[in-house]
């Protein structure tokens, strides 16, 4: 059963093993040959054709030449025995326009093939070339070139064979001079741009602005790889001329770069940098376009030796720094001087070779800065957490502090509260008790003969009144408001005028009738204790045989009360002064309690007081 098995398995795989790939059919090349192009477009004759290799550069043969030439390629297709397949062709450059010709028909043509010339300098191009265009025996490829003198004008490698093996080359060439070009410009972008944004936000960090600059200008060298129109420019001299120019500009931006990130100071070698960058861009805008291709060459050899100088001296910078960024970046620069010498190397042909390292560098700088914001980020965390423990640790002292102090502000309130209840206290127990006090005294040595225990008991109940109306002054916002200014002052006008009748006084006693508008609780109270200790000071110290009251309302928001005698008067600034007078304190600083104002005039015969009290306007429901 095992060797059926075996049959069986073996019948199975034998059309696999059978079927093997068919031999495709390739391409032998016969000859290269070149000749000058006439402006009509026109085929040259055949006595001016010359023998050469591609890839060809024929500023070498005809020197400050700028126009037309045409490249014939003779080849044929060859074939095997049993070979099958269609014959492929692949364009590695066309420097700068051109057009390709199969035999005697048109298979590409370049847009531009005047100035502004198309680009054709770093694009493949592949085609599967048709059998009905194949002739047998030997065929001719033409390839018409425009270009122009100081930019290595001429075709590049030409490749003819099997479909499969040409595409493979052309992805290659595709992978090579498009691609990594194209990724290395989109990652300097967004590392330019990131670094932009990480300046802007914080402008002390200079050196990620020079990056950007640096970043910026890069990306405008290297699109001159990918455009394959000298737009906006009118020309493709001028379009180089912009190409190095920003080549200058990249490289001075760099050197600014590295000094900044590595904290050099170099104030005099900057200055040289920019005044040398600025010779370098003028020469490239001014020159004649007869001798560009040698200025161009010589401001190339110039800012590569910048460069070179600069990526040499930061690592022996970074060994005195001993810096973990700065050796990053040193290791950066090194990769940097390496791939840049290789391909400029082989772009003065110095050195042979297809191969070219500066795309690769944009993967390398992405590691380095990612590592350098890495660093930052972390230094800047533990900085950050350094802060945070810092400032817990101030707000618990601050908070400490803080109790201490609200601790002795409350101590210290306490302690005013109960200065001014006492100050309070006095004012009241001075202008009520007081006042009551001195009418008793009065009532007493004016009396003719002892007092009877009935008055003495009078007395003693006017004195318990006062005395809780001082007690309840404190609440006095919730006292009413007399009806009428006679109702207020009735209560006054009747203790006093006992007085006043047995001192012979004569008192006058003139109040409107209705209030315009009726002072609040606490300025009424105000002006009772200031009427009290007017009238208490008159009988204690005026002598006077006349006094006038009047209480005036002038103004609907506006209350003006004045007491006035003839006694002997006193100096009131004196006794501002002195500050020895607790009435007059008491009475100024309650009518400024409730925002009015208090006046004193006194003469010899004349002894005027005035205060006036703003009042408010009830509002309307």
């Amino acid at each position: 059963m095992r060797w059926l098995a075996f049959l069986w398995l073996a019948l199975w795989l034998a059309p696999a093993w059978a079927q093997e790939p068919a031999a495709a059919c390739t391409a032998q090349v016969l000859s290269i040959q070149v000749a000058k192009g006439g402006g009509d477009g026109r085929r040259p004759e055949s006595a001016q054709w010359q023998t050469v290799e591609l890839p060809d550069d024929w500023s070498a043969r005809w020197s400050g030449y700028s126009g037309t030439a045409w490249y014939r390629i003779g080849w044929k297709r060859d074939c095997a025995d049993g070979a099958v397949g269609q014959v492929a062709l692949a364009l590695e450059s066309v420097i700068m326009a051109g057009e390709v010709y199969l035999n005697d028909e048109r298979i590409w043509r370049d847009p531009q093939l005047t100035e502004p010339l198309s680009r054709s300098w770093n694009m493949p191009r592949y085609w599967l070339i048709p059998e009905a265009l194949v002739r047998p025996g030997e065929n001719t490829l033409w390839i018409r070139v425009v270009g122009v003198a100081g930019q290595s004008p001429g075709l590049g490698p030409v490749h003819l064979g099997a479909q499969a093996a040409v595409l493979e080359q052309y992805e290659d060439l595709w992978w090579r001079h498009r691609t990594l070009f194209t990724l290395n410009l989109i990652v300097s972008a967004v590392l330019g741009g990131l670094c932009f944004f990480i300046w802007l936000m914080r402008r002390e960090q200079r050196a990620f602005g020079w990056y950007a600059l640096t970043a910026l200008f890069w990306v405008l060298f290297i699109a001159n790889v990918l455009m394959t129109s000298p737009w906006p420019f009118p020309d493709s001299l001028t379009a180089a001329r912009a190409n190095i120019m920003a080549l200058v500009l990249y490289v001075a931006c760099f050197c600014m770069f590295t000094w900044r990130f590595g904290g050099q100071s170099l104030p005099r070698t900057e200055k040289a940098l920019w005044l040398l960058a600025a010779a370098l861009l003028a020469a490239m805008a001014l020159v004649p376009p007869i001798h560009l291709a040698q200025v161009q060459l010589g401001v190339v050899l110039i800012v590569s030796a910048i460069f070179f100088v600069n990526c040499l001296q930061f690592p022996l910078h970074a060994l005195r720094t001993r810096q973990p960024e700065h050796g990053m970046l040193a290791v950066c620069l090194l990769v940097f001087v390496a791939a840049c010498a290789h391909d400029l190397l082989r772009v003065l042909k110095l050195i042979p070779g297809e191969t070219t390292y500066t795309p690769f560098t944009s993967v390398v700088v992405t590691l380095c800065m990612s590592a350098v914001l890495g660093l930052r980020h972390a230094r800047n965390v533990r900085r950050i957490e350094r802060f945070n423990q810092e400032l817990a640790d101030g707000i618990e002292q601050a908070r400490t502090e803080l109790a201490t102090t609200l601790e002795r502000e409350h101590a210290l309130a306490l302690a005013n509260a109960r200065l001014q209840d006492r100050l309070q206290i006095s004012h009241d127990l001075h202008d009520g008790l007081g006042g009551s006090l001195v009418r008793m005294m009065a009532m007493v040595e004016q009396a003719s003969a002892p007092l009877q225990s009935q008055q003495f008991l009078s007395m003693l109940k006017l004195l318990r009144d006062d005395l809780r109306q001082t007690i309840d002054s404190g609440s006095s916002a919730g006292v009413t408001v007399p009806a009428t200014p006679r109702e207020w002052i009735a209560p006054l006008r009747h203790r006093f005028m006992q007085l006043f009748d047995e001192l012979d006084i004569s008192a006058s006693w003139r109040v409107p009738e209705q209030w315009r508008t009726p002072p609040s609780a606490l300025q009424c109270m105000a002006l009772t204790r200031l009427v009290e200790e007017s009238l208490v000071n008159v009988l204690k110290h005026s002598r006077a045989r006349r006094v006038e009251l009047e209480l005036r309302q002038p103004e609907a928001d506006s209350l003006e009360l004045r007491i006035e005698d003839d006694g002997v008067g006193f100096d009131v600034a004196a006794v501002l002064r002195a500050g020895i007078s607790v009435g007059m304190r008491s009475m100024h600083t309650r009518i400024a309690r409730v925002g009015g104002a208090l006046d004193v005039a006194s003469r010899p015969g004349q002894t005027v007081l005035t205060a006036t009290l703003e009042l408010r306007q009830p509002q309307q429901a």
